[in-house]
């Protein structure tokens, strides 16, 4: 494995810095519209949505672009690279690749434009992991679906404006499998008929929420890809995943409070990192952290190589979900009573960061997969072992 990078890698690289050294203050130090002139200037940089081609308004980064800029924004701690995360994430790539112009046309520009929030509706109750066995039914009138059924789990709905979702237009039985009755939606969270309900965590969050949909009507205009071709549009929508350097450059950076934190802090009377036991729970932290940045690098070298992914960001997703939950209860533990404080207080332990993150363990251990389902990926597509 080659680890130098291109002197027009390290080019792009020093462009990135450079403009981060320009527009990226102290957090004290930013105004009230930092972050509308923040989405401005990285828009017209074509940073977001770097990946997307340029013919719809992306950057047309390379894979080794791509992975240069997350990185450096990781490093630096820099506000995201747009608000329409799952637009950007997944439902932008869906329609970029499935879509009609007339989609792209009314949905791609305020994506990269921020102008509102997307959710994507995959898991719904009593489903469990076998998402091809999903309930929720839409039924064609005229030109329109009519929707119902319901979605549960669904990320950031609470904030949303417009659903990417996933209905059976087949009854079980009248198609060769259960994945062909399949549809993709687009779905505005204002028509009549839907209700959505946040479930809020034990830390006070309310970033899922469980959707209802009660003869929602749908425009036939608003389906992605053909009718029955939901699964092929999801599948190729999640296929987006990369490899996760920008997400292991976060946890290091996570790691690195974390030892402030302890630095910071007493055990019985002592420094609280004069502790062998603390020492250990850290390196091992860091073992992790760097299994995982290798990882990712044996991801990257795939695609640089040309080799699709398929399901090897598993192993990451699994990895990254643990240590968030470990690291976050180990400062708890650290902190002892004082670290539960939750609120943005002055007098609350880095403004109760700690607690939030301990107690709001759903929002990294569910969304994107909860670990049964990445364990179960692992398993039966990576090491070829019997279905769960």
């Amino acid at each position: 494995m080659d680890f130098e990078y291109t002197q027009a890698e390290e080019t792009f690289r020093h462009e990135v810095r450079t403009f981060l050294d320009e527009n990226l203050p102290p957090k004290d130090q930013r105004g009230a519209d930092f972050m509308a002139q923040w989405l401005k200037k990285v828009r017209a940089k074509r940073w977001v949505g770097f990946a997307w081609p340029q013919e719809v308004g992306g950057g047309g980064g390379d894979i080794m672009q791509q992975v240069i800029l997350k990185e450096e924004m990781a490093k630096r701690q820099a506000p995201p690279l747009g608000t329409c995360m799952m637009g950007l994430a997944w439902v932008g790539p869906g329609i970029i690749q499935y879509g009609t112009d007339e989609q792209k046309t009314r949905f791609i520009p305020d994506i990269l434009n921020s102008k509102y929030h997307w959710c994507t509706g995959y898991s719904e109750p009593n489903v469990g992991s076998d998402l091809a066995a999903l309930q929720c039914k839409a039924i064609l009138d005229g030109d329109h679906y009519v929707i119902n059924g319901t979605k549960i789990w669904t990320s950031l709905a609470p904030f949303a404006q417009w659903i990417s979702m996933l209905v059976r237009t087949d009854n079980f039985g009248s198609t060769a499998t259960k994945h062909d009755g399949i549809t993709a939606l687009l779905v505005d969270l204002s028509s009549p008929g839907i209700e959505i309900k946040p479930i809020e965590n034990m830390a006070g969050g309310k970033v899922f929420a469980q959707i209802f949909f009660d003869n929602v009507r749908v425009p036939v205009n608003n389906r992605l890809g053909k009718e029955g071709q939901g699964w092929a549009v999801t599948i190729a929508s999640l296929a987006n995943e990369r490899s996760s350097i920008g997400e292991v450059t976060a946890m290091y950076a996570k790691l690195d409070s974390l030892k402030m934190l302890i630095k910071d802090s007493q055990r019985q009377g002592k420094p609280a990192m004069e502790d062998q036991k603390i020492r250990r729970r850290l390196a091992v932290f860091e073992a992790k952290i760097e299994a995982m940045r290798l990882n990712g690098l044996r991801y990257l070298t795939r695609q640089i190589k040309g080799e699709p992914l398929s399901s090897e960001t598993s192993v990451n997703k699994l990895h990254r979900a643990d240590l968030e939950v470990e690291m976050s209860d180990f400062a708890i533990d650290v902190l002892g009573q004082s670290g539960l404080q939750l609120g943005n207080q002055l007098e609350t332990i880095d403004r109760g960061k700690w607690a939030r993150e301990s107690l709001g363990w759903p929002n990294v251990v569910i969304g994107g997969g909860t670990p049964n389902i990445q364990k179960n990926i692992i398993a039966e597509r990576i090491l070829g072992l019997p279905k769960d």
